[in-house]
């Protein structure tokens, strides 16, 4: 297959918020690192990425955000999400040095 047929691969992935679980049967396919941000007061959610997070083979991790609701609405809970985004990418994400 030549370059320019190849699927594009995914290097890493970050979820604020989401519901992966909507993904069903899928889940099982992810082996991209994935990072799962969820708000603290946002306990369906927590639930649901929870379930989710168990689904998928990956590296993957499910972070709370203390205080935050589903929007993330509550002063400095957005910049802990851009905080935790950051380091995974930067975790994860080849350089350009690297390739």
């Amino acid at each position: 297959m030549a370059a320019a047929e190849r699927p594009a691969s995914v290097a890493a992935v970050v979820s604020r918020g989401g519901r992966p679980d909507l993904a069903g049967a899928a889940l099982a396919r992810v082996e991209a690192p994935t990072l799962l941000i969820v708000g603290g007061l946002d306990h369906v959610v927590i639930e649901l990425n929870e379930l989710a997070r168990r689904q998928m083979h990956g590296p993957v991790e499910l972070r709370i955000v203390p205080g935050a609701g589903h929007l993330f609405e509550e002063p400095g809970t957005l910049e802990q999400v851009v905080e935790l985004a950051r380091d995974w990418f930067l975790r994860w994400l080849p350089t350009a040095a690297e390739g």
